[in-house]
């Protein structure tokens, strides 16, 4: 069918609206009879034996030509590079409550860690019905995607946007956008498929339809966002390839650097995001300003400073790197993770982060590092030696953000497949998932043969059911 098209990649208007709102409301083309017998799927399997959970695409294999799909590959590529990755974690949510849900940003699978202003991850949320508004479509809150806090008191809000539309509308999103269920006052059946995916590759080189250099604010900007030019200019620079492209845009001037540091303290959220941003393009003063903010270990103001610092360029990577021996956790993770975001600019500091490893600091500080190893990627053989070792963490975190690093190691990540086999037979169905991801993208023959033989063992017959047990 549609499988055989190229990609429908997004253009610059679409990207841009995407930095600044955060979502994107996308259709495919599938025929009505193709919706319909989904739809049909999805009642018998919920009626019959629940929610699939983690299992919806094997339960229901159709649902994987909705990720093959142009228009939806040619999303995920724009946003995410080639070779994005379907992340182990999915789920079909059913919606025939007359009352909204509560806003909310979703948690990574029952655990904490930094989000991320980058585009390391995103989200589909597809409609396989009809979903007019009545039938409760899920709500996004444009321009939030980067905030802690809510920043709105009520729930209902002008600006809200709904992904209603006909069978076949989805909802692109950052992962950390702020989104709800909405009221469907018509009582009957709303399915929505959410999956998740990451990027695998940092971006060298746009990946979407690139035509205009430049960044600038898509044409229908909707003033009910605040405004955050610096920060999305340096997500556009960061899509094109370009690491630290503030740093020396603003003038190096301490005295206002001063009043800046000042409102990641005092300021609204939005406030202090600007501010922290245009500390990082100042150069030594604004560095310096980020660096004390980090250090004070204030929560607010220290997950705000790191913002900037992880967009301020090389000027801040010695800082950072004396700050993961912070006796502050806070201070250490957050360092970690600037520098993970810093990628190869952070190079020399991948010793230090090992030493915290073997150190034996704090499993929140442990989790940054097995984040920036693999986001830093080299040198290589120090990298996966660090990994390696989260593979065997006693934290559970540790152990599966260690498989997606490794994962965006690829192939030079090879030493690891054999702790990654060890891995396969964890407790925890992540830690299983991502050992199975990585091992994928190694792509060694090694690899290959370790993934097939855990694939063969653990395969699924999605015909297998309790009324169905052995035939036909």
């Amino acid at each position: 069918m549609n499988n055989e098209r190229q990609p429908v990649l997004l253009t610059d208007e679409q990207m841009r609206t995407f930095i600044t709102e955060g979502f994107l409301i996308l259709k495919t083309d599938f025929p009505e009879d193709f919706h319909r017998s989904l739809l049909q799927q999805l009642t018998h399997v919920y009626e019959n034996e629940g929610n699939p959970g983690n299992n919806l695409l094997p339960r229901i294999r159709e649902v994987q030509m909705i990720f093959d799909h142009p228009v939806v590959t040619g999303a995920l590529t724009s946003v995410l590079g080639p070779g994005y990755l379907m992340h182990t974690h999915r789920h079909g949510h059913f919606n025939a409550s007359p009352k909204a849900g509560g806003w909310h940003k979703d948690s990574y699978w029952g655990y904490k860690r930094m989000r991320n202003h980058h585009p390391w991850w995103a989200m589909i949320m597809y409609f396989p019905q009809d979903t007019p508004v009545e039938l409760g479509p899920t709500g996004i809150m444009p321009g939030t995607q980067n905030y802690e806090s809510r920043v709105f008191e009520a729930d209902e809000v002008p600006g809200e946007a709904l992904a209603s539309g006909g069978a076949g509308t989805f909802a692109l999103i950052h992962y950390d956008i702020w989104h709800r269920s909405t009221a469907n006052i018509l009582g009957q059946e709303r399915y929505m498929l959410k999956f998740e995916f990451m990027r695998t590759q940092a971006p060298s080189a746009p990946s979407w339809d690139h035509r205009e250099a430049g960044w600038k604010r898509p044409a229908a900007f909707s003033t009910e966002i605040h405004e955050h030019d610096l920060l999305w200019e340096e997500t556009w620079n960061w899509l094109c390839g370009r690491v630290g492209s503030l740093a020396g845009t603003q003038p190096a001037d301490a005295g206002r650097a001063a009043e800046l540091a000042a409102r990641l303290e005092e300021a609204s959220e939005p406030e202090a995001l600007n501010a922290a941003y245009t500390l990082a393009g100042m150069g030594a003063p604004g560095v310096q300003a980020l660096l004390a903010a980090l250090e004070r270990g204030s929560g607010h103001a220290s997950r705000l400073a790191t913002y900037g610092l992880s967009a301020a360029g090389a000027e801040a990577v010695g800082g950072l790197t004396a700050a993961l021996g912070s006796p502050q956790p806070l201070t250490a993770e957050y360092a970690a993770f600037a520098l993970g975001e810093l990628r190869y600019l952070a190079a020399g500091s991948v010793p230090a982060l090992n030493r915290l490893l073997e150190a034996g600091a704090p499993a929140e500080v442990r989790r940054a590092v097995a984040e920036a190893l693999g986001l830093i990627g080299t040198p290589a053989a120090e990298a996966v030696a660090g990994l390696t070792r989260c593979l065997e963490d006693a934290d559970v975190q540790v152990r599966f953000t260690a498989g997606l690093s490794l994962a965006r190691l690829g192939a030079p990540a090879e030493a690891a497949v054999p702790q990654l086999a060890a891995a396969l037979e964890d407790e925890n169905r992540y830690v299983r998932g991502h050992a199975a991801e990585a091992l994928h993208y190694i792509g060694t023959e090694q690899a290959k043969d370790t993934l097939i033989r855990f694939l063969m063992n653990s395969r699924w017959c999605p015909s297998t059911t309790p009324q169905s047990t052995f035939y036909p």
